[in-house]
């Protein structure tokens, strides 16, 4: 059985193993590099890890379990009514995930929804999938909103959902609505 600290964030939770003894660390790259004076620690994925202290004020629980600790509506929240960034189904369903988390978010849909896959955003995209993403360059004073079809196709339940995000008049989604319009 693993132990995982769970964290929140804006868009959903995520989990970090969890380690308390220099015994558990045995066999994985932290075995002896970590000393008995930072336990415990959580080891965060990208190959770092740091100490853990309870009063982190995104940590939410400890869990321990065989597989994963969270489930996909969990780490991208399903459906939130100040959803922003993410993904969005052909049933016009949203996971919401951080600028920088859709390849993780895609690679969990798929999992979930089509078994693993060799290019997640792709294999998304290929089943009408929207892609909602960062649009600031840079340049601009506010971060605003891109949505990319790889098909260049909404759905008539997207392209409600769309208009409910306040998307509706995007550039591109005015685009998509107009060339799928009569396939409705």
């Amino acid at each position: 059985m693993k132990k995982y600290a769970i964290y929140k964030s804006e868009t959903g939770y995520y989990a970090y193993e969890y380690f308390e003894t220099l015994e558990e660390l045995k066999g994985t790259m932290f075995d002896g590099i970590v000393t008995e004076d930072k336990l415990p620690v959580v080891l965060d994925g990208e190959g770092g890890y740091f100490h853990f202290t309870g009063n982190d004020y995104m940590f939410d629980r400890l869990v321990e379990c065989e597989g994963s600790p969270l489930e996909l509506e969990e780490m991208y929240f399903k459906n939130m009514d100040d959803f922003k960034l993410g993904w969005m189904s052909p049933e016009g369903d949203t996971y919401s995930c951080d600028y920088t988390s859709h390849t993780k978010a895609a690679v969990r849909i798929c999992e979930k929804f089509y078994g693993k896959t060799l290019m997640p955003e792709r294999a998304l995209g290929k089943r009408g999938w929207l892609k909602i993403i960062d649009s600031w360059d840079g340049t601009q004073r506010e971060h605003g909103q891109f949505v990319y079809s790889l098909l260049g196709k909404v759905t008539k339940r997207q392209a409600d959902k769309l208009f409910d995000l306040g998307l509706y008049n995007n550039e591109e989604v005015r685009k998509m609505i107009a060339d799928c319009e009569d396939t409705w």
